[in-house]
């Protein structure tokens, strides 16, 4: 392992575009599960699995049970970034990192001090009526539990609905195509925490043509074969033992 660090050391210290393309795996370690885990007693209180729950067709057939879920496994509070998220924001304000590409909903790269970042599925900090466009935050979410229909309503009396991307919506195309364009002009792409299988996310990484493909999650994907170096570890593990120097 030892050797793999250096080696992604010295890649990083001969870089100056990096795009980190990070999944779940980022926030894990910050004590965010990932929504899909299911444990054993995730058949007693769901009906259904957590793909057909946080689906747009079962938003707007039962909101009630979306939105139920949606608090109780979405809404996190009192999260922290970890080293991985403050390591990034680093390399960012060292001129090394170009940009955050990120499949997560959490809003802890920005908390870590990242500016750049292109959020993929959206973010849980930003919420909307569907009806006047009016903005609220996390807060208001959350608290809508106590509503007599238990629903986040508008003082329009539309409903409010997360800024995330739900299953059968597509992805927004500024984000698309600035994410798209990072990735297409890094001179270093990392990805981590992600086992890539999401799409049409995952397929992004196809718009990298520079030199160094790194690849850093616990267990193998589809595109370890492609990787110049693959580390199967835990980011933190890795990210701790990088050091950053300004370009």
């Amino acid at each position: 392992m030892d050797e793999k660090i250096k080696e992604l050391q010295k890649m990083i210290d001969e870089s100056h575009s990096i795009v980190f393309f990070g999944g779940a795996g980022v926030s894990t370690e910050s004590g965010i599960p990932d929504f899909r885990s299911q444990d054993g007693l995730y058949r007693q209180e769901w009906k259904y699995p957590p793909e057909t729950i946080i689906s747009r067709s079962f938003f707007d057939a039962n909101p009630q049970e979306f939105y139920r879920f949606y608090r109780k496994k979405l809404i996190i509070k009192g999260v922290q970034p970890n080293i991985t998220h403050y390591k990034l924001a680093e390399l960012e304000a060292a001129g090394k990192l170009s940009a955050v590409v990120t499949q997560n909903i959490d809003g802890l790269h920005q908390l870590a001090g990242s500016k750049v970042v292109w959020e993929l599925h959206g973010s849980t900090l930003r919420n909307f009526c569907m009806k006047c466009g009016k903005s609220y935050d996390i807060d208001f979410i959350a608290e809508s539990e106590n509503s007599s229909d238990k629903l986040p309503r508008c003082e329009c009396g539309g409903l409010v609905k997360p800024d995330v991307v739900l299953y059968e919506e597509g992805l927004d195309d500024k984000v698309i195509n600035g994410a798209v364009d990072a990735i297409a002009n890094a001179d270093m792409l990392i990805i981590g925490g992600t086992s890539l299988v999401v799409y049409p996310a995952a397929g992004l990484i196809r718009y990298f043509k520079g030199k160094h493909l790194v690849l850093i999650n616990k267990s193998e994907t589809q595109a370890d074969a492609s990787a110049d170096l693959v580390i199967h570890d835990s980011l933190g593990k890795v990210f701790e033992q990088i050091k950053v120097s300004k370009v």
